[in-house]
């Protein structure tokens, strides 16, 4: 992996450090045939499809299969509801039903948050959740104290915006479209306004409703450039967002990787299928009855990685230094 700056990357480790509040059961999720060598189940629960997501859940079931887990040691419910909030609920409450699950992975916060609610029997691992702490999924980052744990993508957004202040130092208004239904994405939006109040920058927001409004919303921002949160309604429609982008001329930063690749400028960001490893692993020490959800702290990156997306800077007159290329793990 190559790495901006040892500095940097301390100072964004630094902010991996959650104190997480939340969501109580008084069941510890654990499993007794889980810890058997009999074959396991896992229901996995995903939220909405988009490259970021789809690659959670690739990583972990690559994390599974690195610890043995393969062929018929086990099989997966394989669940999206794709945005839809009552499908979110369904899908849940029928991997709640099935007495065969031994553990679910519950990926986004919409997803984690019915998870929690609804299954208290088994164990369930959510990832790419932004702050478990807003989303009252545990009672802290030591011990979460119910049948819930899991990894969070919280995002360095400190560092995402100073590097928009190398890459456009005239830039002065951000806009960022955020979804009002997520509660990661409020989170992230205060986050924002607090770093840019320290860096000069001024916020400018925009909440939709559904992903048919994003680009009509980043239309209607005046702004010099836009700034992408870990927001699942806003990634699955990225592209009406980048060509609003591209019509004023202006970058876009993203608070993760895989939107860099399909058009938006650069980003620090974090590589969501080794955070669906690192779940993995998770998940295995508490089929193994290695840990329990109740007593197994929240994990986060402790490390992200720069993208770089050459075309899409050249076309709002963005030209990278020859030494920022050279520490990016991926230039599109």
């Amino acid at each position: 992996m190559k790495r901006f700056t040892a500095l940097k990357f301390a100072a964004i480790a630094a902010t991996g450090a959650l104190a997480l509040t939340a969501c109580g059961s008084n069941d510890s999720g654990s499993n007794d045939a889980a810890k058997t060598d009999e074959p396991v189940k896992i229901g996995i629960a995903q939220y909405v499809s988009h490259p970021s997501l789809d690659a959670v859940a690739s990583g972990f079931k690559k994390g599974m299969e690195n610890a043995g887990y393969t062929g018929d040691k086990i099989s997966y419910d394989e669940n999206n509801a794709q945005g839809d909030q009552a499908t979110n609920t369904s899908m849940v409450g029928k991997l709640a039903s099935d007495s065969d699950i031994d553990l679910v992975l519950a990926i986004a916060t919409p997803t984690a948050q019915a998870a929690a609610q609804a299954i208290t029997s088994v164990p369930v691992v959510f990832s790419a959740v932004t702050d478990p702490v807003d989303a009252k999924l545990v009672a802290s980052n030591e011990a979460p104290g119910a049948n819930v744990t899991g990894t969070s993508d919280k995002n360095p957004v400190k560092e995402q915006l100073e590097l928009l202040k190398e890459l456009a130092p005239e830039a002065k208004n951000v806009g960022i479209v955020y979804s009002s239904g997520e509660a990661n994405s409020a989170v992230q939006v205060q986050w924002a306004k607090d770093a840019a109040a320290e860096l000069g920058l001024t916020i400018k927001e925009s909440a939709i409703s559904a992903p048919s409004e994003v680009q009509q919303a980043a239309s209607s921002l005046d702004v010099d450039a836009f700034y992408v949160p870990t927001d699942n309604a806003v990634v699955s429609a990225l592209e009406g967002l980048l060509q609003t982008a591209q019509s004023k001329k202006v970058p876009v930063i993203s608070a993760d990787g895989e939107s860099v690749k399909r058009g938006a400028t650069a980003t620090y960001g974090i590589n969501y299928e080794k955070l669906g490893e690192q779940t993995a692993a998770m998940a295995v020490k508490i089929l193994k009855g290695e840990a329990k959800p109740a007593e197994m702290p929240v994990e986060t990156i402790s490390q992200v990685e720069l993208y770089l997306n050459e075309e899409a800077a050249k076309k709002v007159g963005i030209e990278f230094s020859d030494d920022m290329k050279s520490k990016a793990v991926q230039t599109y």
